[in-house]
């Protein structure tokens, strides 16, 4: 019996043959295991199951953590992490929450209820129904509202930019209004805008304390020092507040409108509640009555903080963003009584390659590029 004979692939457009023996002898080595290689010739069913993604994820990053590893997940790759990096310490009071299965339960079991409401149904085919938003926004406050709240602080770097490696989580809700006139008020939720001449005077401020506790309000701008770039200018600072009665505390530093410079962008001023254990002497920040000068509003909310850590904890979080407008003018002229600063780009000349005689493909008006002229009319032809 003759021997098989090799099987050949012929290529008709070019006439030439190439053999699968061959073909397979050159390829190389694969670079490393083959996805999902550890299982081969195993049995499945034997295998550990998670049954769920937190579980995965939790021996994932386990397994990521020991040393020796060649793989590195999507996240490592995009924001590689260096061994220096100083891990966040939390300066806020702890706090022991239910976990998330549990709130996901009772969410589903008040659907339920819902659902099996004839009234919401009727009202909600009638489009009658009624969301009550003030009791969305309280359950909010209590349950989701305190991690997404310092989340945002740290996508907008307010706890960066104020405390350096600290941050904490805003437990007690702070609620802050404007009044614009008219019956009318301006909020300040998380990185809202707010106009320099709605914020011109003194907010209405509350939040919910106890009897007899002792409260600190500060209120500071991280980005319009206009001689250091690492200090800031503290608006408001009041001290010893009994329970939720701002203007009974001792005001440290007036209320000081908004007034960020023409041509620097949108500021973030930053309302910060701490909790005192007992009463404090801020003699050392006492700032004069009116106090227009702002060399003596020069402040660190971390030279601050690190000077009464041991009686204050921040416990509440609030920052709106603010441009300039027409305001501003009057605070630094009748105000602050100088000059006011105006910041404008320097956009570099535009270059111009070298004149040729004879361009080749080139507009029509080729030499309007080169006319010694303040009137654009390259390219509008």
């Amino acid at each position: 019996m003759a021997a098989p004979l090799a099987r050949v692939s012929v290529w008709p457009v070019t006439g030439r043959t190439l053999s699968t023996a061959a073909a397979l002898c050159r390829r190389a080595a694969p670079l490393g295991p083959l996805p999902n290689d550890q299982f081969r010739d195993k049995d499945l069913d034997s295998l550990k199951k998670y049954r769920s993604f937190n579980r995965y994820y939790r021996q994932a990053d386990k397994e990521s953590k020991k040393t020796g590893n060649w793989w590195r997940s999507y996240r490592q790759f995009l924001y590689p992490t260096k061994d220096e990096d100083v891990q966040k310490v939390d300066i806020g009071f702890p706090y022991f929450s239910s976990s998330v299965s549990q709130r996901l339960k009772a969410q589903k079991e008040v659907l339920k209820a819902n659902h099996k409401n004839p009234e919401l149904e009727k009202a909600a085919r009638h489009r009658t129904l009624l969301i009550p938003l003030d009791e969305v926004r309280s359950e909010w406050e209590v349950t989701w509202g305190p991690n997404h709240i310092q989340r945002v602080a740290e996508h907008y770097g307010v706890f960066k930019d104020l405390f350096g490696e600290a941050m904490f989580v805003p437990r007690v809700p702070l609620r802050i209004h404007y009044n614009t006139g008219e019956d009318a008020v301006m909020p300040v939720y998380y990185g809202n805008v707010v106009t320099p001449t709605e914020a011109a005077a003194a907010p209405m401020v509350s939040f919910e304390a106890e009897e007899g506790s002792l409260w600190t309000l500060l209120l500071t701008n991280p980005d319009g020092h206009l001689r250091e770039t690492d200090s800031e200018y503290v608006h408001w600072l009041v001290g010893n507040i009994p329970g939720n009665q701002v203007l009974s505390g001792d005001e440290v530093c007036h209320y000081f409108p908004a007034f960020p410079a023409k041509g620097t962008g949108y500021h973030r001023y930053i309302y910060i509640l701490f909790k005192q254990e007992g009463r404090i002497d801020f003699k050392d920040e006492l700032r004069p009555n009116p106090c227009h000068s702002l060399k003596l509003r020069t402040f660190k909310t971390l030279d601050f903080y690190r000077k009464y850590e041991d009686r204050i904890t921040p416990a509440g979080l609030a920052f709106f963003q603010c441009a300039w407008d027409d305001s501003v003018t009057s605070v630094f002229h009748n105000v602050l009584n100088m000059k006011e600063p105006i910041f404008e780009h320097q956009f570099p000349p535009v270059y111009h390659p070298p004149q040729k005689k004879f361009p080749h493909l080139q507009p029509l008006r080729y030499l309007d590029r080169y006319r010694d002229s303040d009137e654009l009319t390259y390219g509008i032809y």
